[in-house]
């Protein structure tokens, strides 16, 4: 297997709602937030990271292509592909593995199609706030970040209940992203660049991040 060449794909995602991926900071303080966003260790400035964007791209071509009804949610591995008797989910499969990664495996019986599959051909960057934005933020003094309160409805009461404060980074902030794809020789490459770019308009119609239901997350890419 030798790599041909390493394409980049690159360019802004823009906000279209508030986006919240947790910190996972557990620690509450008095008047805190319950749930922060995460932020950069330095500028504590707002950031994507890139397994954000690459989990969820996964799960949604794994969600078309009827693969997460298989594995019970889990993502599909190498040890799933001998599992699918429909040869269109076999191929999708090794696409989707091609992509995003196989995982090991130490089943002799699995070596050669390990060596089929080779390693990820995906890589995602974190995505780091936008540098026009960052300006165009400061002059006009907007802020990185809001906070929205939320809570639960009683609906024979009629009253609210179990309120609580959901950090998030505004509608209309920009970010920077870099995706790039490995091409091995034998790679399709146009079938696999169409897969991620299917991956990515489903992304656009879905939601990145928590309470995509909401209304949280959705996002442009540009």
């Amino acid at each position: 297997m030798k790599l041909i060449e390493i394409k980049e794909l690159k360019g802004k995602i823009i906000l279209k709602s508030g986006l919240h991926i947790g910190s996972g900071d557990s620690d509450m303080s008095i008047g805190g937030m319950d749930n922060p966003v995460v932020r950069h260790s330095f500028t504590q400035e707002p950031y994507i990271p890139g397994s954000s964007l690459k989990g969820k791209i996964r799960s949604l071509l794994e969600m078309k292509y009827g693969l997460m009804a298989k594995t019970n949610g889990a993502p599909v591995k190498i040890e799933d592909v001998i599992k699918f008797t429909d040869d269109n989910q076999k191929n999708d499969c090794k696409k989707i593995l091609k992509l995003f990664g196989s995982g090991a495996t130490t089943d002799e019986a699995l070596k050669d199609l390990l060596m089929e599959i080779g390693p990820s051909r995906l890589s995602f960057s974190d995505c780091k706030l936008n540098s026009e934005f960052r300006e165009k933020a400061m002059e006009e003094h907007r802020p990185l970040f809001e906070v929205k309160s939320e809570n639960t409805i009683n609906r024979i009461k009629g009253t609210a209940e179990h309120p609580r404060f959901i950090e998030r980074v505004p509608e209309g902030t920009e970010f920077d992203y870099s995706i790039t794809i490995k091409i091995f020789d034998g790679d399709d490459n146009q079938k696999l660049e169409a897969m991620l770019e299917e991956g990515i308009n489903l992304l656009q119609l879905d939601a990145l991040g928590g309470s995509g239901s909401r209304g949280y997350g959705r996002v442009q890419f540009e």
